[in-house]
Parts: structure tokens; sequence; C-alpha cells
């Protein structure tokens, strides 16, 4: 009888034998579905024994690049299970986690895998607040935190602190784990439906979601994230996330190490372009996946200047658009694929590798998904809300449910429904429309900001853009743009007369941006833009009558049409 992990491997292998040919991997993938499944004890620690090999590549702004093993990993998280173990941890216990790109990091994440204890990754962006608000939610019994995080922790006595860094009073140590032993022994085997993660939602819409994912929704899910990327053993794989993401846990712990790839990652202060790039080509990157407004930032350089081992480029946490993907292929020869999916599942729909990429769609779906549009009335359509089909086989790349007061709220319906909007063709591509919660009417036309905002990022002004409704007492509403601009353009009348004349050169009249204001955008704590306070300040700014300084109309500007 086959062990959980030879089910994944196999299942990996077939994605492997078959990463360009998307109709035979769509149509013969199965998801395996394991009792029992630790990713730590039964995929990582065998690894460490059959096929050991630089697992862990971190690269600082200074000091030496850290490298880890296979087999470091493993005794380093045997060492540390057994630490957290003497302080009273326990299986079905929650520790959060707010470290930076540091070993310690992946080290622990594995040892709270091993004891079986849920983990809740949090980045070090959140504020006091946030963090308490994780703490109270989560259940937290013990963290495990840099110590210049800890004062953000003060106030919530009902959990064990564990300090990283310098000696914090009341808090252990985790560098005495290295005291104990590396040999670890579980207490049983692990049932995979076990809570494993719980993720904060990033909340550009509403108050942050507590998704509950499981050992086998997550590792085993993450195949499809693998396909998306295109991984092989031999690739050194960089991502650009916060380790308190989702999305850090794809590609920075998971989906590469399901490849057996090599993990690369940044422990900057702040991410700059060139710094990337220069990693990039000094450590011989073969993988590169950042969202775009990393993306957004690279394009500003002259790439070419830049020799590289790069083989896939992808892009995920936003759409891509079509005009940064066309500026990296003309400068590198490399597409970059776009990819979608949630913190509630693993990847969903993606462009993959060796196939014809539509600029701007989202993909295809992922094997191991069935995925619909649903219309406002719940009927399939060919414009609607994305859907995955939960019955009558559920896919295994989806959460338990949301925690909602310590009781977990599961999944029982026909579909999950995401959330946001896409469009697809004949060939089964799709296109996202904008979130469902974005979308606006201008003029009774249904507005997709997505492709809005996609066309005035192809000027060479517009670094990043956000389109909301206006209020407008003919129309409802008119496209308003909130751009943010590269630093060579100033913003004045003569820069935002430029924008809008570009806009109206490519957008039909219902589509047209009649008002744009030059701000920062505002974001999430995992850089996602939030539109929804854009769009409230906007109507209480008309409400009032009110016009910014850095605000520009159409009827400003005379034009010919």
């Amino acid at each position: 009888m086959k062990s959980g992990a030879d089910e994944v491997r196999d299942a990996r292998d077939f994605l492997l034998r078959h990463r360009t040919d998307y109709k035979t991997t769509y149509a013969g993938f199965r998801w395996p579905r394991p009792q029992h499944f630790n990713f730590a004890l039964d995929w990582m620690d065998e690894i460490a024994r059959t096929h050991d090999k630089e697992a862990l590549r971190i690269v600082s702004d200074s000091g030496p690049v850290v490298s880890r093993t296979f087999s470091d990993l493993s005794h380093a998280s045997n060492r540390i299970a057994n630490f957290l173990r003497a302080a009273g941890a326990k299986r079905g216990d929650a520790v959060l986690i707010m470290l930076g790109n540091v070993a310690p990091l992946w080290e622990s994440m594995l040892a709270a895998m091993k004891l079986g204890v849920a983990i809740i990754p949090a980045t070090p962006l959140l504020s006091r607040d946030d963090v308490l608000d994780r703490i109270a939610r989560g259940g937290v019994r013990y963290v495990i935190a840099a110590s210049e995080f800890h004062d953000r922790f003060q106030g919530s006595p009902d959990w064990r602190g564990i300090s990283v860094g310098a000696a914090v009073p009341g808090w252990l140590a985790l560098e005495d784990a290295a005291l104990c032993s590396a040999q670890f022994e579980p207490d049983g085997e692990t049932n995979a439906n076990d809570p494993l993660l719980l993720y904060f939602t990033s909340g550009t819409t509403s108050r942050p979601k507590l998704v509950q994912q499981s050992h086998q929704s997550y590792p085993v899910g993450l195949l499809s994230t693998l396909y998306w990327l295109g991984l092989r053993r031999d690739d050194i794989h960089l991502n650009i996330s916060s380790p308190g993401w989702a999305k850090h846990a794809w590609s920075c712990v998971f989906a590469p190490w399901l490849a057996e790839a090599t993990v690369l990652a940044l422990n900057h202060t702040r991410f700059n372009a060139r710094a990337t790039l220069d990693v990039i080509a000094r450590e011989q990157v073969t993988s590169f996946c950042a969202p775009p407004t990393v993306w957004r930032m690279i394009v500003q350089e002259d790439l070419p200047q830049w020799q590289t081992m790069l083989r896939e480029l992808a892009g995920a946490g936003e759409p891509l658009n079509p005009e940064i993907i066309a500026r990296v292929e003309q400068a590198w020869g490399l597409t970059i694929r776009d990819g979608y999916g949630q913190t509630e599942t693993s990847a969903l729909i993606a462009n993959t590798p060796g196939q014809k990429i539509v600029p701007g769609a989202m993909g295809r779906p992922l094997p191991g998904f069935e995925i619909e549009l649903r219309d406002e009335n719940g009927n399939i359509a060919t414009e609607g809300q994305v859907s995955v089909k939960l019955r009558p086989l559920r896919p295994v790349g989806i959460m338990d449910g949301y925690r909602v007061d310590g009781t977990l709220q599961p999944l029982d319906r026909d579909v999950y429904q995401t959330g946001d909007i896409a469009t697809v063709d004949g060939d089964g591509t799709l296109t996202y429309v904008g979130r469902a919660d974005d979308v606006f009417k201008a003029s009774d036309y249904r507005i997709s900001p997505f492709e809005l905002e996609s066309v005035l990022i192809e000027h060479p002004a517009v670094v990043e853009a956000a389109v909301v409704p206006s209020p407008d007492p003919m129309k409802l509403a008119v496209p308003k743009a909130f751009v943010t601009l590269s630093p060579k353009y100033a913003p004045n009348a003569e820069t935002a007369a430029s924008i809008l004349a570009h806009a109206r050169k490519i957008l039909g009249p219902f589509r047209r941006v009649r008002r744009i204001e030059f701000a920062e955008l505002p974001k999430t704590v995992s850089g996602k833009i939030r539109r929804a306070d854009l769009r409230k300040q906007e109507a209480e700014q008309c409400a009032k009558g009110l016009k910014s300084d850095a605000e520009w109309c159409e009827d400003d500007f005379t034009h010919s049409d």
C-alpha cells in the first residue's frame, strides 16, 4: 500500500512529465487524497534522507548568504519541535509566527508541522491592533517573533512568547533550541484533514477573514501552483512576497519544495528593483515570481543590462497589465505567465508553460479544478463570478472553511464563489474583469476597472492606476483614475492632459476616463490596492462639492472629439 507521500509524488511526477501539455495534464490529473500526510515529516525529511541538496538560500542587504540543505532544515526543525514540546506545545495548539525572511522562519514552520501545531503566519508590517486581533481570533497559544517586534504583543497575556534575536524579558529564546535533540519522535500520524495554516485574508474590501487550510489542502493542493510555475528539481526559485501572506507559502515553501527545487529569498529592508535584478543575475535564478507592483518597478529599469539564467516568469496577487508583459518580453524574450488564486485556494487559473498566452488574460483552469462563471442569478454565463465546482468531487486545493468566533464554518455547497468577475472565450481562456465590488456602471455601461487601468499604464508617466466610479448628475457615474506617477513626470495639468488624451485615443466614449487625480494609492499590508477606500473618498468629496488640487477633469482641456 502506498504512503501518502508516495501518492503525492506520483501526482507530482505526472505534472512534471506533461508540464507543457495542458490538455493531457488537465484530462489526466487526479488529486492524491491521502488519509495521513505531514509535509515536514513525510516529504521534507524523506528528501533529506534520499536526495539531499540545497533547499534554502537567503540573500540579505548586508552579511553573507545563508544556505540550508534539506538535512539542515530537518535537524533544525527537529530541535525546535522538541523545544516547543518542552514548552508545552501540543497537537491542535496555534502558534503565530512573525519573522522576516530569516532561516528560523522556515525552521519554525516545519517544526510546527511536525508537532501538529497550527501556524498563523504574520507579516512584520502588521500594526499592534492587527496583531492582537489575530491572537484573539486565532486562539493563539504561542508566539515566535523577532525581538524587535515584541512591543506589538503587549497587552495579551494568554500566550507564551519565544524571541528570535535579542533577549525579551518573560520570553523564551529560540536559540536555546540548539541544545535540544536533533532526533524527533511524533506523537502519532498526522491526519491529512487536521488544520495546518490559519491565514487572514488581505482585506481589500472588508475586515480580514480567517481561513483554515489543512495538511492536505495546502501542501497537496499546491501541486496546481507547482504546475503553473513550471518548477523543476534543479531550479532556483525567487518569489517576492511577505512571509505573512498565502503567496509566501505557495512559492517560498510548498510549491518549490514539492518540486525539490531551491527556494531563494530576499531579506532586504525594502524592495529595490536594481538590487533584486543584481541578485537574479548573480545567484543564477531560473524561476521568478512577483506581484504586479514589483513588476511595474522592475520595468522602469533597463532590463537588457542584466544577463540572467531565467527560464520561467510569473505574476500573481492582482492581474498583470499587458503593457508590463510586453516590456519584459521585449527586453528578455520571456513571457510573464499570470496566475490566479486566493488565500482560500491554491492556484486555480493560470497561463501554463508551453501554452499560447493571451496578454492580460488569467489563463485556463488548472488541473484538478472545474471553473464556471456564474451570473447574478447563479446561472452559467460567459461573464460572471469565478466559481469553483465542489461537487461531485471536491478539489483538494481549497480551504476547509472560515473560522468565525473560534468555530469552523465549512464549505457545504455546490460551488465556491471567489468574488471576482471574469469573462471566458471559446477556447476556455478566462480574462479578469474585477472584484465584484469594484465593477461599476457608467451611463448604464458595465465598466471593468482593470481594463481601463491597463490602458492607462501604457502611458510612460503612469506607474500605477486605480479606476473608481465618480458620481455624476447626468451619467450616474463616470470613470475616474487615481494615478501614481513616474518620478520623471510632474503632477501638473500638462501630464494630466497627456494621460487623458492617451486614454481617449484607445477607449470608446462610454468607457472613457473622464477625471484623473495624482495620488499615492492606498494598499493593504499585502500590497493590494484598496479601491473601496478610493470609492468612499470620491463619493464623500463629490457630496461636499470638493475637488483636489491634484485633480483634473476632461472638461478642463479642449480636444477635437
